[in-house]
């Protein structure tokens, strides 16, 4: 059995009732009472109940998070960043993967709402089936939306601009001699797939070059070999492939490279993200980057700001991410060099 808050008050020479209001700190007690508890409680190596303080305070000290997968190396690194931010309170982090089902999403907001979780940071797996779900979390805890966010606007969102980053790739591939281009991106069951599509569609449209027909499978590796595949079989390589994230891009380059087709030479590429293996792939990925410490910081810090079920019109604040030129597109004037 564990050393308890009575083992503490013995040594210490105290009450259980001095002793557990110095520990809480909730309710003062004499210095001097404080120092003999605090000695005491070190020399046992006493733990407090977590579950006893829990029912106290009405909190837990935990934050839940729910993101569509963590074998995406961009989620990995905002996970990361988000369980930083918020040991600088000392809040613990509670992950849960939704697999990118949205019956696996209900069944995990409901595992961590009833771990009694200060807090929910969710990465919606689908921007129509995780409505429900999302909401009902929502007028239960404090909830905010990090990257991914539902329809309808509802809910508090921080992520990036997703049409703003597109647009900076769109116009660099252009700038850089491109007449033709094609986005390979995800099917548009989230609302990164569809805003980057919607931006890269817009962006290109403006610039009055040839649009060719959208690749959309998944955001992964695989896909973007598979897509590849299909821009080599199609006989007419287009000047410039747009990804819809890193992954996908790393996958394309694969592909096309296999095929004997030359990068940036024959065709340019550039990912979204900035993270995993865009330094490493060869060559190096020209990319969109996303501000994934500054996302996780404005999300935990709204979310201490939210309450549950709160009647005021949700937030929504979009950082502007930036374009990252490394060797897999034309050089021009605009992006960041690497």
């Amino acid at each position: 059995m564990g050393v308890t808050i009575h083992d503490v008050a013995r040594a210490a020479g105290v009450s259980v009732a001095s002793a557990s209001r110095a520990l809480s700190g909730r309710r003062k007690v004499t210095p001097e009472v404080a120092e003999r508890v605090a000695r005491a409680a070190a020399e046992l190596g006493y733990q407090p109940n977590a579950v006893a303080k829990a029912l106290r305070d009405q909190t837990t000290g935990t934050i839940g998070m729910v993101v569509p997968g963590i074998g995406n190396p961009f989620f990995t690194t905002i996970v990361e960043a988000v369980e930083h931010e918020l040991q600088n309170s000392g809040t613990d982090l509670l992950l849960c993967s939704s697999r990118y089902e949205p019956q696996v999403e209900a069944r995990r907001l409901e595992t961590l709402l009833a771990r009694r979780v200060d807090g929910l940071i969710i990465s919606p797996c689908d921007i129509e089936a995780s409505v429900p779900a999302v909401l009902d979390a929502a007028r239960r805890v404090p909830l905010v939306q990090l990257d991914r966010h539902i329809e309808g606007g509802t809910a508090d969102w921080v992520g990036v601009d997703d049409e703003a980053g597109v647009t900076l790739a769109v116009e660099h591939v252009i700038s850089g001699g491109a007449r033709s281009v094609v986005f390979a991106g995800s099917r548009l069951v989230s609302s990164s797939a569809r805003l980057r599509l919607s931006g890269f569609e817009r962006a290109a449209a403006r610039a009055g070059v040839e649009i060719l027909p959208p690749l959309l499978g998944e955001f992964t590796l695989e896909w973007g070999i598979e897509a590849g595949r299909r821009l080599l079989d199609s006989g007419r390589l287009p000047d410039a492939v747009v990804c819809g994230n890193d992954e996908i891009a790393v996958g394309l380059l694969r592909s096309l490279r296999f095929g004997g087709a030359r990068v940036p030479e024959d065709v340019s590429v550039v990912g979204f993200d900035d993270v995993g293996h865009a330094t490493m792939c060869d060559p190096p990925l020209s990319t969109v980057r996303q501000p994934v410490e500054e996302m996780a910081a404005e999300a935990v810090r709204l979310l201490g700001q939210v309450k549950a079920a709160d009647p005021r019109p949700a937030q929504r604040i979009a950082i502007t991410p930036r374009l990252v030129v490394r060797q897999t597109s034309r050089p021009s004037a605009a992006g960041v060099a690497e």
